[in-house]
């Protein structure tokens, strides 16, 4: 895969964190501006993870019958519009509204991102591409809290759905000049009247539902961190909305770096193997962050230690899980990653809303999610692993 493409599909795999990361910093802002409380501020958070799962099913079918490039272009499209919406708000509702809209846009570019690599690579080698793809979409997080805060405390809030919907309309002029149509000539095109058929098919695959759930607890940890990191920050330890970024950025920087390492350590192993281990780091790392939540420390670099672990082992754990999950759905590969990030981001939804439910003024609600995303994920994984096992022995 060549690195234009790889940097294009970066790009779009990074619309859902972007459009989450860029604003994180302006919730306590949000709260004030729109008179209520960061609890409320959060269903706008909430209803992007459920507008992300609901419209992967949409387009993993459509990516499936007419192509990656025209559901991509009009994904990118719907983002853009949605973006500028959200810049006008007059209130919290209209926000959480276009909020909505502006995920099931974002979503396209994750979906077809993925469907994209399995088109163009084996099993192996889309774990090395998700990796790869994990160095571009990690300068979001790292990048996008930073300049959200800066933003924010120059320009406003509304500036930085502005500066969304410039980077929208970029990557879709990118698209359309130089992302070639991915799904070959020669590969059957899937009728949408046989969606529901296919995703029941996917639901009833054990090795594939057992691997995307796997992601998805993991994925809905991090979004619990997401989440509960701005009131922990900066409410509860007093970190300035501008320097928000630059705790976020590290452990960002973690996420990348382990990435990296994972696509190297692939050379040896495949992707099911590095993922049994890698879940283990996870939650032993988010048993100590719970454990450390529970004794309420005055500073805030004990919970840093154990939450830089559990961010940086992700890198480690999503591309490796949605290469296995992904692996021999080739034909219906678009179906097979809508439902992946469906599925996916059901579960960060939940946690996400979970954080905001058990709210208790403490870090712990972010560190009980996050400690039962990891008890899920090592749990599935065990049990993923020996139903292979079976499987390759009949």
């Amino acid at each position: 895969m060549n690195l234009r493409i790889l940097l294009i599909l970066g790009a779009l795999s990074a619309f859902g964190p972007l459009a989450i990361d860029f604003y994180l910093p302006t919730f306590p802002t949000l709260a004030a501006v729109f008179a209520t409380d960061i609890e409320h501020v959060q269903l706008s958070l909430a209803v992007y993870f459920a507008g992300l799962a609901i419209g992967q099913l949409l387009y993993g079918p459509l990516a499936d019958r007419f192509g990656r490039r025209l559901p991509l272009l009009i994904g990118v499209s719907l983002f853009t519009l949605a973006s500028l919406v959200c810049s006008l708000a007059p209130s919290l509702e209209w926000l959480i509204a276009a909020r909505f809209v502006q995920a099931l846009g974002g979503c396209a570019g994750m979906v077809i991102s993925r469907a994209v690599v399995r088109d163009l690579c084996d099993p192996v080698a889309s774990a090395k591409a998700f990796s790869q793809l994990m160095l571009v979409m990690g300068l979001a997080p790292i990048l996008a809290p930073l300049f959200g805060g800066w933003l924010l405390q120059f320009s406003g809030w509304r500036s930085i759905f502005y500066c969304l919907t410039l980077f929208s309309a970029l990557c879709g002029t990118a698209v359309a000049l130089w992302l070639p149509e991915s799904l070959s000539r020669e590969m059957p095109r899937l009728p949408l009247s046989g969606a529901l058929q296919r995703y029941r098919g996917l639901l009833g695959d054990g090795v594939f539902l057992g691997y995307a759930l796997t992601g998805g607890l993991v994925m809905g940890g991090m979004f619990a961190y997401i989440s509960g990191s701005p009131y922990v920050f900066i409410e509860l330890y007093d970190v300035p909305a501008e320097h928000y970024g630059w705790l976020f950025g590290s452990n960002a920087a973690g996420f990348i770096i382990a990435g990296q390492i994972n696509a190297r350590l692939l050379r040896w192993r495949g992707p099911a193997f590095w993922l049994r281990r890698a879940v283990w780091i996870y939650l032993a790392a988010g048993l100590t962050l719970l454990t450390v939540s529970a004794l309420q420390p005055s500073a805030l670099w004990p919970l840093l230690i154990p939450l830089f672990i559990c961010i940086a082992s992700l890198g480690g754990i999503l591309p490796n899980a949605s290469a296995c999950a992904m692996a021999g759905h080739g034909v219906q590969a678009g179906s097979a990653s809508g439902l992946l990030g469906s599925l996916q981001f059901c579960i960060a939804a939940g946690a996400s809303a979970l954080v905001g439910v058990l709210h208790d003024g403490t870090a712990m609600p972010m560190a009980e999610a996050i400690s039962l995303c990891g008890i899920g994920a090592v749990t599935l994984t065990l049990l993923t692993w020996r139903l292979e096992r079976r499987q390759a022995l009949r």
